[in-house]
């Protein structure tokens, strides 16, 4: 966690892939301290494994799972607690599950509740159980077909479950819709669709490559490995999503590399929109010196841009067919040295 504050990040989320051992709270409570001493953002991701939909057992088992992740939540001191739904089972597509995943989402919200404030006044050691409010409860959207958590059916839960918030796993998102976020404009419709159903203006998002076939996602991959680029999504947080409260996790396979490729591509981002704001503001500038018209000093920039291009390519050119020193002096050498 040190090593991650030191590289400039804001937010981590720890991996609860399995159930939490009892030896490891005692890690998760210091994290939870540093985090409150630092101002580090904690979240916790539960186990990646969840049956919410299936029999009986399979519902006892996940929910076990789930509680262990929400007492780790208050140890730890995370701001959302990541959980899976898991397969549609029995009931299938539709209302019904929709309806028993909200009911399960509720009574998950109803028990962190309980949690957090469980004996708060004989456990000073959580100061930010005092001082902060629950984890929210993050619900994640799936990358696969057979898998309940399409955008649609989570904005919808999350539209009816107080405490609860949508997880936008853009590579899921990506994957389950044949490869649809590719453009600015994409993920500007995504947000927007999200705001305008359940009116949000914070966002908690994860993002990584991902390998994907007949709208399922295989394994993630590392960000420029993958056909889902971030550059789209840097580019329209810096040119239109100033309304954006959005937090970013890296889910690489590269994690730490990758949440910095993407804290350096936002950055690139916005130094490309400070040069684009100031070549405008010489074009105004110069144009009311010249009287010339905006676009004609457009079409003047492009000229000369493409006429530095061209000379360039004719330097290239020349080089390439200038023999090297080691050819020339071979050529210049008498016979009998050759």
């Amino acid at each position: 966690m040190d090593d991650i504050i030191a590289l400039g990040l804001e937010t981590m989320e720890a991996q609860t892939v399995r159930m939490i051992q009892p030896q490891h709270f005692d890690q998760y409570w210091q994290a939870g301290v540093l985090a409150e001493k630092t101002g580090f953002e904690m979240n916790i991701h539960g186990p990646y494994y969840s049956e919410l939909l299936g029999g009986r057992v399979e519902l006892g088992r996940s929910l076990a799972k789930i509680e262990a992740t929400l007492q780790a939540a208050r140890t730890i001191n995370a701001r959302h607690v990541t959980l899976h739904t898991g397969h549609y089972g029995q009931s299938g597509r539709g209302r019904e599950a929709n309806e028993t995943v909200a009911n399960i989402f509720s009574s998950v919200v109803d028990r962190l509740e309980t949690i957090w404030h469980d004996d708060d006044d004989e456990f000073p050691v959580f100061p930010w159980i005092k001082n902060g409010t629950p984890s929210k409860v993050g619900i994640e959207t799936s990358g696969r077909q057979e898998l309940w958590g399409s955008l649609e059916e989570v904005l919808e839960v999350v539209n009816h479950v107080e405490g609860t918030i949508p997880v936008l796993n853009m590579a899921h998102i990506h994957a389950r819709g044949h490869g649809s976020m590719r453009t600015s404009e994409d993920y500007g419709e995504l947000f927007d669709q999200v705001r305008e159903t359940i009116g949000t203006k914070e966002f908690y998002c994860h993002f990584s490559g991902v390998e994907h076939r007949g709208g399922n996602a295989q394994f993630y991959t590392q960000i420029k490995k993958s056909d889902l680029n971030f550059e789209p999504l840097a580019e329209f947080i810096v040119e239109d999503g100033g309304w954006l409260d959005i937090t970013l996790i890296s889910d690489s396979p590269l994690l730490e590399h990758d949440a910095m490729y993407m804290l350096q591509s936002i950055e690139k981002s916005r130094h490309k929109q400070i040069e684009r704001k100031a070549r405008e503001d010489r074009r105004r500038a110069l144009a009311l010196q010249t009287g010339a018209s905006i676009e004609d000093l457009k079409a003047r920039e492009a000229e000369q841009a493409a006429l530095r291009t061209g000379q360039a390519a004719a330097a290239e050119e020349k080089a390439a067919a200038e023999p090297t020193p080691e050819a020339k002096a071979e050529s210049e050498a008498p016979p009998e040295a050759k």
